[in-house]
């Protein structure tokens, strides 16, 4: 069964289950936060890596999503969920290890960080696809909005604090060394998930007899398709992720330090105070949406998202207005981003049947993880050919033309995740929802 409606949203500060599982990922999203810093820098320092060699590493963490929707079909036949959960973050963490002990014996190579991109990135996508049928078990669905806002809000903060924190492992312990600290909390992660009293799905049946994976794989891409508030949904956020990758965060700093004039202190600190935008969204989030409804926090998300770029990219003036510029552009973003994740995670939850959850997750992360290097590649094409500027503004205005795939749907009508808001037309047949053999 899902999690019962018990208690109002402050119940999940008195739901120890829940807490359990927040300590685990926000020690999690810390540890990371490390490990982003000093995989590159590990390439960087101890092999002498090239631009492209380091380039690939990048990607090497995000190609295992290509193949997401396979790993959710599968997922979604097991009926252990959590226990998959844990395998992800003891497999996580055992790889990372691997490096500090590869270092100390003089033996790290670039073969090794390779393996330990696929290997990690891999499991991310094991993880993030037995995720959903956990979450929907652990958290009431009144709760849906209020526990995303929680999850975002420890994410935002590692990403204002983790940096700086990261930094001064890196240089005081060596980057090898500091990933210990990232594998350590995979296995504090593993053990804190392990540790929750939770049914498991009776939708998953190991071993039983079943479509093929391919067949099931397929399924899962048709549901998302058929269901309006999925459809738009995900075109949404893949077209809002293609565009923002389009202005990526390289590009803004190499705007910032060429065309704005920035020192590197001063893009840090704008970046910073923009930073915490992202953790006053996911604060706001449950509130807004109360407000204005989910449906319309996700619209004003979709254009508060890409639009500030626009910001940035017209910034000019004294080296104040400059800076500010950055920094507003940075805090508005974050701020719509969060609106829209923390919603729309809450809204494709509620609408998503057991027997589908991780196909659809796997669906979601092979089309939206997918378009994001092809808009990184998009943007060093046209950055190349029409300057910086121009390329920040193609990001902004492409952005938020994602808005159009929300008006054409459902979403915008749909003010809670009541069983009777969130109702839609088609696309809610599970097509596993039949007896299953014993």
């Amino acid at each position: 069964m899902i999690a019962p409606e018990v208690g109002g949203p402050s119940s999940l500060w008195r739901d120890r289950r829940f807490r359990r599982f927040w300590a685990g990922q926000s020690i999690s999203e810390f540890g990371d936060r490390i490990t982003e810093l000093a995989l590159p820098l590990i390439a960087v320092t101890a092999l002498s890596a090239s631009a492209n060699q380091v380039a690939w590493l990048t990607a090497l963490i995000w190609t295992p999503n290509l193949l997401a929707f396979i790993l959710g079909a599968w997922v979604d036949r097991r009926v252990h969920k959590r226990r998959l959960m844990v395998l992800a973050d003891l497999v996580r963490g055992s790889v990372l290890l691997s490096l500090p002990v590869a270092y100390l014996l003089d033996v790290v190579s670039l073969g090794q960080l390779y393996a330990v991109a696929v290997l990690t990135g891999t499991a991310a996508v094991l993880f993030n696809t037995a995720y959903p049928p956990f979450f929907v078990r652990l958290v009431p669905r009144s709760s849906y909005v209020e526990a995303n806002s929680k999850l975002s809000a420890s994410r935002s903060v590692s990403h204002v604090v983790g940096p700086a924190v990261g930094g001064g492992l890196v240089q005081a312990l060596t980057a090898p060394v500091a990933v210990v600290v990232d594998a350590l909390s995979y296995m504090a992660s593993a053990f804190l998930i392990g540790r929750i009293p939770l049914g498991e799905s009776p939708t998953g049946i190991d071993g039983a007899a079943a479509p093929s994976l391919l067949r099931r794989a397929r399924e899962g891409m048709a549901f998302v398709g058929r269901n309006p508030v999925l459809r738009a949904g995900l075109c949404c956020a893949a077209t809002v992720n293609f565009f923002t990758f389009v202005a990526g965060s390289g590009l803004m700093v190499l705007f910032a330090s060429r065309v704005l004039g920035l020192s590197a202190g001063v893009i840090g600190l704008a970046l910073g105070v923009g930073s915490t935008g992202a953790f006053l969204g996911a604060i706001l989030a449950p509130r807004i949406s109360r407000r204005i409804g989910v449906g319309r926090s996700i619209v004003v998300g979709a254009v508060l998202f890409p639009a500030p770029i626009a910001i940035a990219a017209g910034a000019g003036g004294p080296l104040w207005a400059r800076a500010g510029a950055l920094a507003a552009a940075e805090f508005l973003s974050g701020v719509g981003v969060m609106l829209f994740d923390v919603n729309l995670n809450s809204l494709q939850t509620s609408v998503i049947p057991d027997g589908m959850r991780s196909r659809v997750a796997g669906a979601f992360s092979t089309v939206n993880y997918g378009i994001r290097p092809i808009g990184a590649v998009v943007g060093g094409l046209l950055a190349t050919a029409f300057g910086l500027r121009v390329t920040l503004l193609i990001g902004a205005v492409g952005g938020m033309l994602s808005l159009l795939w929300l008006l054409a749907s459902p979403i915008p009508r749909i003010h809670s995740l009541a069983p009777d808001d969130v109702a839609t037309p088609c696309g809610d047949a599970d097509p596993d929802n039949r007896p299953m053999p014993r």
